[in-house]
């Protein structure tokens, strides 16, 4: 899976099209992701001592991967991702522009 937890992505399909947001939580199990602001669902909360009125919440719900693609802000648009490596380091790229994407792993 080449999104990581931080990462920027545009949703490419779906009834959020096109929502740009922050990866908020990475399922790489189950190959779903986690991003801020799509695919709200309300949840009904028991009460408990920490909230003893219980109610209903607003919570991002995993969509899967394959709806999403990494968003390059230099080229305003959504870009395929690819590997090389840097000084020995690998890194993730942005296809479309080149540039690389911040947080590589070794």
């Amino acid at each position: 899976m080449n999104i990581k937890k931080g990462d920027k992505v545009k949703v490419i399909t779906g009834h959020y099209k096109g929502t740009i947001g922050e990866v908020i939580a990475v399922m790489p199990k189950v190959d779903k992701v986690v991003v801020e602001g799509v695919n709200i669902a309300k949840k009904t909360l028991k009460p408990t001592q920490e909230n003893p009125d219980g109610g209903i919440i607003e919570k991002e719900m995993p969509i899967h991967v394959s709806n999403v693609m990494l968003y390059d802000s230099k080229a305003k648009a959504a870009s395929r991702v690819g590997y090389r490596e840097e000084k020995g380091v690998k890194v993730r790229y942005y296809k479309k522009s080149g540039t690389t994407i911040k947080g590589g792993k070794k």
